[in-house]
């Protein structure tokens, strides 16, 4: 189905992929609410497109604390928002031959922005999204990578917060989609499964830079432009992986591991499970 939402926040949306899939909206005549920490970069794309095409909202997504009284406060401020991509992330290595280098702080704070922050934002945008009624289209748009099939053993923790938005997507897609669930079933739940891409993800990371590693990656136009083909396609699906993937087995690794899941789904709910 193609992609008809008409007002999507869209985190992350300072850089990167976040930045790029902004604009294509803007562009195509959607109305985003872009979020960052970076006030300069989310009042410069305001002032690149106009206030009637984006709304900046500054905002830490890493502050889990505050994301309840933020979403109220975005949902009132735009009772029209009918799509989140939850895109925000960081990149950390993470050294176990230094054990010494292992900071549980640091850990903790990517574990916040990767992973916690779009689980408790999608609880948190869910009332809302439900509330539009059956006849408005919604989603909730969750931002992977290929490391959550096959980590990278340089970023484990950020490879393993992105295996955990990987399953998080699957459970929230069969949930809302359910039979116990026919409030929710105008909720799409689609997740982008990204290749490395040249971005500000790389760049900032002081041990890549210094190897030579930090321009590694699909372009982020060409990037851009797959996805957003794929989300704006008739058929387009809910997991979008990128062609890069192609003739590395990731594929065929999903295929199979998905068909393991509506089997392990679909006995559960024989059972009796409501989820």
């Amino acid at each position: 189905m193609p992609f008809p939402y008409k007002t999507v926040l869209v985190t992350g949306a300072t850089s990167g992929i976040g930045e790029a899939l902004a604009e294509r909206m803007i562009a195509s005549g959607i109305f985003v609410i872009a979020v960052g920490r970076r006030k300069e970069r989310l009042d410069a794309l305001v002032a690149k497109h106009g206030a009637d095409k984006v709304a900046a909202e500054p905002f830490d997504v890493g502050d889990l604390d505050a994301i309840e009284g933020w979403v109220k406060r975005i949902t009132a401020t735009y009772p029209t928002l009918d799509s989140v991509v939850l895109n925000a992330g960081y990149q950390r290595t993470l050294d176990f031959t230094n054990p010494k280098s292992v900071s549980l702080k640091a850990v903790t704070a990517e574990l916040h922005t990767n992973y916690l922050s779009p689980l408790q934002m999608s609880a948190q945008f869910l009332p809302h999204l439900t509330a539009l009624g059956p006849s408005t289209p919604a989603s909730i748009v969750l931002v992977s990578s290929g490391l959550a099939v096959v980590p990278m053993p340089r970023c484990a923790n950020y490879s393993a917060s992105k295996a955990a938005v990987h399953s998080l997507a699957w459970s929230l897609r069969s949930q809302l989609a359910g039979p116990y669930s026919p409030a929710t079933r105008h909720i799409r739940v689609i997740e982008l499964v990204p290749p490395a891409v040249r971005t500000e993800l790389h760049t900032q990371q002081p041990d890549l830079v210094a190897t030579g590693g930090a321009d590694i990656g699909v372009p982020l136009d060409d990037y851009t432009d797959e996805t957003w083909a794929e989300l704006t396609a008739e058929d387009g699906p809910d997991e979008i992986v990128h062609s890069v993937f192609k003739n590395t087995g990731l594929p065929d690794i999903e295929h199979r591991r998905v068909a393991a899941f509506d089997s392990f789904v679909a006995v559960m709910r024989k059972q009796g499970a409501r989820f």
